[in-house]
């Protein structure tokens, strides 16, 4: 009888990931709820959502995986309503319920097509037979299409967000716990499946599509926001659109580092949200300056030159658009140290640069050690590298002309239009809510005397 449960290097990676954050969140739990009369019943909820994690990462059967897979949402829909009254944790709770029916409904015919073309539903002999293939039938290709959509829809990429930017009126660790782990899902489900997405070149379009159109826009988005914990709520929603056109593009090694980095930035920005107001008065304080073209061009020159001299000397970028987003970031890394014309500027310009370089450094060791447990990269097209480096090139292009140009008509316009977040999420709600009517329960009011009612 073959395996239920397995342990390989992937899973094995993720567990401790998961274990680790576990910990953390569970410990914040139990301090920031120290007072609410319902505690215990959110941190059974707690720990019934990362067993039904851990047990669905350690399936090796396809009705197994599907088991946690659904039990997670089950467990995860009881945090969302650990504050039942609130009619915006509702609304949030019953998008996400209908998102989630689908992905569970769209991932279970997926298996059932898999488990009827290879004849096993065990997960290790079905990507082994996957593996010795050159051509997936049409059934394969449907399969993965299915795989496709249900990661889509687990990483709320747009227009289906919507659920995920309300989250935050759930407790601080619930918005930690999804933003960190449970997002990361329908990664972890591609990655899993990922020679069944590498030989099916419509599936991997849909994906590339799908995934750049919701991160440039979900990216833009974020720049118009106020609430720090809005501002995350968009930006996990473009850092998953990024791991998935990673995953479409072929680069699973990068994703599982961007999948890993993700989950332990996003566990401490929001359980460390509550400084985000001592943070933006010392910005304040600092007094920026704005950088100018000149700035600009010189912190692109030096990033551009630092990726050349580490394709020629340490390890050859095959792709270009891996390397843009390196350059990128870099550049914005330098443009600081850059701005300021004073004499401080060369300090400031030294420990900039080895800032880059101590980050590139961990960037390649990490990508070489992951190399070897995530599955074997397997770059889409020619096209598609280019088709992504133009997607950033606009990104980072409409990011600074609406960080210094907003004033512009155009720009202006732009502006407002992202900041209502293209009215996505309302058509979404409307169409939720036509397809599944939902009756707000009743906010409780507060009938007893405060003190100094009592007195009087």
């Amino acid at each position: 009888m073959q395996e239920l449960l397995v342990l390989t290097p992937l899973n094995s990676l993720l567990l401790i990931l998961v274990m680790l954050l576990a910990v953390v969140i569970w410990r914040y739990s139990a301090t920031a709820l120290h007072a609410e009369a319902d505690k215990p019943r959110f941190m059974r909820a707690l720990a019934t959502t990362f067993s039904a994690v851990i047990f669905t990462l350690l399936s090796n059967h396809l009705l197994l995986f599907w088991f946690g897979w659904v039990l997670i949402s089950f467990s995860l829909q009881q945090l969302l309503l650990f504050y039942p009254q609130r009619p915006r944790a509702q609304l949030a709770a019953h998008k996400k319920a209908l998102s989630a029916r689908c992905g569970e409904l769209l991932l279970a015919l997926a298996f059932m097509l898999l488990y009827a073309e290879y004849d096993t539903a065990n997960i290790t002999a079905l990507i082994q037979l996957i593996a010795t293939q050159t051509t997936l039938s049409l059934t394969g290709h449907i399969a993965a299409m299915l795989l496709v959509l249900v990661a889509l829809l687990k990483c709320a990429q747009l227009p289906l967000h919507g659920w995920l930017i309300h989250v935050v009126e759930a407790p601080t660790p619930v918005s930690a716990l999804l933003h960190a782990g449970i997002i990361n899902l329908g990664g972890i489900l591609l990655l899993t499946f990922a020679p069944l997405l590498s030989l099916s070149m419509p599936a991997a379009s849909l994906l590339l599509v799908a995934a750049t159109l919701s991160t440039v826009l979900a990216a833009l988005i974020m720049t118009t926001r106020i609430s720090i914990k809005v501002r995350l709520a968009w930006s996990t929603v473009a850092q998953m659109g990024l791991m998935l056109v990673e995953i479409a593009l072929g680069f699973y090694t990068l994703a599982l580092l961007h999948l890993l980095a993700h989950s332990c930035y996003k566990a401490y920005a929001f359980l460390h949200s509550g400084n985000a107001v001592n943070h933006y008065l010392a910005a304040q304080l600092a007094q920026p300056v704005i950088p100018h073209l000149r700035h600009w061009f010189a912190s692109l020159s030096l990033a551009a030159g630092l990726i050349g001299i580490t394709h020629l000397l340490v390890i050859p970028f095959v792709n270009l658009s891996s390397a843009l987003l390196l350059i990128l970031a870099i550049s914005v890394l330098l443009l600081p140290a850059l701005t300021r014309t004073d004499s401080r500027r060369p300090v400031r310009l030294l420990i900039a640069n080895g800032c880059a370089i101590l980050l590139l450094a961990i960037y390649l060791a990490g990508k070489t050690l992951l190399q070897y447990i995530a599955p074997a990269d397997n770059a889409l097209s020619m096209v598609a590298d280019l088709f992504a480096s133009l997607a950033f090139l606009s990104l980072f292009a409409l990011a600074l002309l609406l960080r210094y140009h907003a004033q512009r008509s155009a720009v202006n316009r732009l502006f407002i239009w992202l900041n209502a977040g293209g009215y996505l999420d309302e058509w979404a709600t409307r169409v939720t809510l036509k397809l599944w009517p939902f009756t707000p329960l009743p906010t409780k009011k507060n009938t007893e005397l405060t003190p100094v009612e009592t007195v009087k």
